[in-house]
């Protein structure tokens, strides 16, 4: 394992307010810049890390968990690309934790799998454990991995592959019976080089010691899947869209915590509008909507989910099912002075095409069937200025605190931004590495205490300690 980079940092020197506006405070002197420092911006909140990795803000330390392309315990190499994460507590030891990691490796990958440089580990892999191959016999790069990381030790303990042969795992969700939902964004199908259809949502058990058997969650719909956020109180899965003209999904089980057992999908629409445009982008002539603004919903059945010629959004949308750009992170959580609700990002909404929060707030019986149930409320949060702001929003994650935890996935330097319950946008992390990748994945130990992220490339895995209690003041 890699040492513990213990880093001391000052004060922000500002903080973004939700409009984007600095706002001065005081603090201590920014540390004397190192070759990796930011250079576009003087007065930049964070210092500048010396290993080039992570700039903090004071109180903050980071270790590094594991680093794509080494071998995991089982033999299996470290996968690339790792995007969405969930934490999950360890069933026998409360010093430990569980992590299910997503590996964003699309069709056309040929290398950075967990099969070696020529594919040769898939032999390893027992029958039944990989879900697809390529028409070259190739197999699919995708998947999930399973790390076992030591809070008290500070370090990863084992590591092992857990769901194989997948497309493009970008997010998914944790469910609150112990498992995460791997969504696939890639719709690959069998007359493109795979010989089974793809855009499907897996589960994997926290409690799995290897590949579980890959058998997708077909009534949970065939889609460009983002990410999943499970309501504890109603087993109601939500489920994000990664399309400009994508939709706000959610699942109905059949039997709460079986999901493979079926249920009824449906889309989110909006009460008084028929086939509503929430981009925010005007490229229709629907109204703009504005920050605060709620809208009550209803929810529109949908038929034919695994969608073989790829059109569910489209035909949701003809029967009333509103539009989002880009949904991507969601999760459910609670903050201050609000009951538990879905917030979910999407990426490229808004008039500058630089991000969207939403808030949905379920009805009191969202798991009902009947047609005059109470109507959930949608909330637009914040959507912003342009990206000195908030750049292209991707994943979330809820803090102890209710700040919303913001990835970004910009086009320009990769910060971890947070949305505070008062509404500021502030500053958590800066990728100081070269790469400027974006972030993805962030999720907090059972305790709060532990933020995992990861970098996606090169594909470094981080656990993140501080204050997280206190970041809304800092």
């Amino acid at each position: 394992m890699q040492s513990i980079a213990s880093l001391t940092l000052s004060r922000r020197h500002f903080l973004r307010t939700a409009h984007g506006a600095a706002i001065a405070f005081a603090g201590l002197p920014l540390a004397a810049a190192s070759s990796c420092a930011r250079t576009t911006n003087a007065s930049l909140p964070l210092i500048s890390d010396p290993h080039c990795l992570l700039d903090l803000p004071r109180g903050f330390s980071y270790s590094i968990v594991s680093r794509a392309g080494e071998l995991m315990s089982d033999g299996f190499f470290r996968p690339g690309n790792p995007d969405g994460m969930a934490c999950f507590p360890h069933p026998n030891d409360a010093g430990r934790c569980v992590l299910l990691r997503n590996h964003e490796n699309w069709p056309d990958a040929r290398a950075g799998g967990a099969f070696g440089p020529d594919d040769g580990l898939v032999a390893k892999l027992a029958d039944g454990k990989l879900y697809d191959r390529k028409t070259d016999g190739r197999p699919f790069l995708g998947g999930v991995t399973t790390l076992v990381y030591d809070l008290r030790a500070r370090r990863l303990d084992r590591d092992f592959l857990s769901l194989a042969g997948t497309a493009g795992n970008c997010a998914g969700g944790a469910t609150p019976w112990g498992s995460w939902l791997s969504c696939e964004e890639s719709e690959i199908a069998p007359k493109e080089g795979a010989t089974r259809p793809h855009g499907f949502v897996f589960e994997v058990s926290a409690a799995a010691t290897g590949p579980v058997d890959p058998s997708p969650l077909k009534a949970m719909g065939r889609f460009r899947h983002e990410a999943a956020a499970v309501d504890p109180h109603t087993g109601v899965v939500y489920l994000t869209e990664d399309a400009s003209d994508g939709l706000f999904y959610r699942f109905l089980p059949s039997t709460r915590k079986e999901l493979a057992k079926g249920g009824r999908l449906q889309a989110l629409a909006v009460r008084g509008w028929k086939s509503a445009d929430l981009r925010n982008q005007r490229v229709s002539d629907a109204p703009d909507v504005k920050v605060g603004q709620d809208f009550k919903v209803e929810w529109i059945d949908l038929v034919d989910v695994e969608a073989p010629d790829r059109d569910l959004r489209l035909r949701g949308h003809k029967a009333g099912a509103a539009l989002f750009c880009r949904g991507e992170g969601a999760a459910f959580g609670l903050r201050p002075g609000e009951a538990g609700a879905v917030y979910f990002n999407c990426t490229e909404g808004g008039q500058a095409r630089a991000g969207q929060v939403w808030r949905y707030r379920p009805a009191p019986d969202e798991n009902s069937r009947s047609p005059d149930q109470h109507a959930g409320v949608l909330t637009l949060l914040y959507e912003s200025p342009g990206p000195e702001a908030l750049d292209r929003c991707d994943n979330i994650a809820v803090s102890p605190a209710g700040d919303l935890i913001l990835c970004e996935d910009g086009g320009g330097e990769q910060f971890l931004r947070a949305l505070t319950p008062a509404g500021r946008i502030i500053d958590v992390a800066r990728n100081a590495h070269a790469s400027n990748s974006e972030f993805c994945g962030a999720c907090f130990s059972p305790d709060g205490a532990v933020m995992f992220i990861n970098i996606q490339t090169p594909g470094i895995t981080l656990a993140i300690e501080g204050p997280w209690s206190r970041l809304s003041a800092a």
